[in-house]
């Protein structure tokens, strides 16, 4: 399944996307990058797992990203970041589109920044923002989510089985999204999806 997306239909089943915008001041301006490229003859996506030093969000699974700089796009930002964190340089040209933004518990505004390399790159991960990355196939990105009940909440709690581990929200329902929308065409949304107790603060 893999191998059969391209970034024509990737660029097409985004620009048919109603994209939803979520306009919350209260919210912190981020975006994050879900770069398709290819590794040994498939195509997929690659997933940082955070070090244990960082101040917030120690340890989780996370798309390179972060917080929007004045005046930046939240383009600008995803590809600044992936340059970053991964050391991968990629302009503007890259982006096939964008997903439906995702408000975090922890105050946070997140777009998904879809981008798509042809030729393969080999990431230089920064030491101080990733402790390990992942590369997962886009067969591995489709596989069902699970979605939990919690006492806290009345939205479904979802995770992934990815990696051989649970990746849970947000970064579980951006890739999610990304899974359903342009992996496999479908309609789905994911604004009502819920983050486990733990990363709330």
């Amino acid at each position: 399944m893999g191998m059969e997306l391209t970034r024509e239909l990737a660029e097409q089943r985004l620009s048919a996307w109603e994209r939803r915008a979520i306009d919350d001041a209260a919210l912190k301006p981020s975006a994050v990058a879900i770069t398709v490229a290819p590794v040994d003859g498939e195509r997929g996506i690659w997933v940082a797992r955070r070090p244990s030093t960082l101040r917030s969000h120690a340890n989780q699974f996370a798309l390179p990203g972060g917080r929007l700089d004045p005046g930046e796009t939240p383009v600008q930002a995803a590809l600044r970041e992936l340059d970053e964190e991964l050391g991968v340089s990629l302009g503007e040209d890259s982006v096939v589109g964008l997903l439906d933004d995702y408000a975090t518990r922890s105050g946070y505004l997140m777009t998904p920044v879809v981008c798509w390399i042809d030729e393969p790159v080999t990431p230089a991960p920064s030491p101080d923002e990733v402790d390990q990355l992942f590369y997962v196939t886009l067969d591995e990105v489709t596989a069902p989510a699970v979605f939990d009940t919690i006492a806290q909440s009345p939205r479904p709690v979802i995770r992934l089985p990815i990696m051989n581990r649970w990746v849970h929200a947000p970064t579980a329902a951006v890739i999610y999204q990304f899974a359903q929308v342009v992996v496999l065409g479908l309609d789905t949304r994911v604004d009502h999806l819920e983050q486990p107790v733990f990363a709330w603060r």
